[in-house]
Order: structure tokens, then sequence, then C-alpha cells
């Protein structure tokens, strides 16, 4: 049987490990733009501006990344 793949971590974590620039849209609007430095099943951490910003995914909308994210579909 084969296992179900967590795109969400897969996405994030390849993020975290290229050191891309992310643009992160919340729910409210506003967007906040930095590189991802780690992530839990309800966080993200975010280095802004050499700033860290602990962000709860339920306030996310969608994350933009400066380039394309290889993942293993």
């Amino acid at each position: 049987m084969k296992t179900s793949i967590n795109i969400q971590d897969q996405f994030l974590n390849q993020l975290r490990k290229d050191n891309l620039a992310v643009t992160v849209f919340l729910l409210n609007g506003f967007q906040i733009k930095g590189k991802v430095k780690s992530f839990d099943n309800f966080t993200v951490l975010l280095d802004v501006e050499g700033k860290q910003q602990l962000i709860y995914k339920h306030a996310i909308s969608t994350f933009v990344p400066s380039k394309n994210v290889q993942i293993e579909m």
C-alpha cells in the first residue's frame, strides 16, 4: 500500500532547505516576505529581515516562492 504524501510538508521543507524567499499572504490581506526557518503542524517560523515571525497556519492563505519548488508527487 502506498503511503500518503504530505505536499504541504514537502513544500515548506524544500523552501527551508533551499533558503528561498517567499511571500506569505494572510487571510486578512497582509503580505509577509521572508524565508522559512522552521514549521510544525500549526505554525511557520519566518525570518523577515533578520527578525523572527511565528505565523499560525490557520491565518495563512497562500505561499508564493521566489522561484518554483521541486517536490515529489
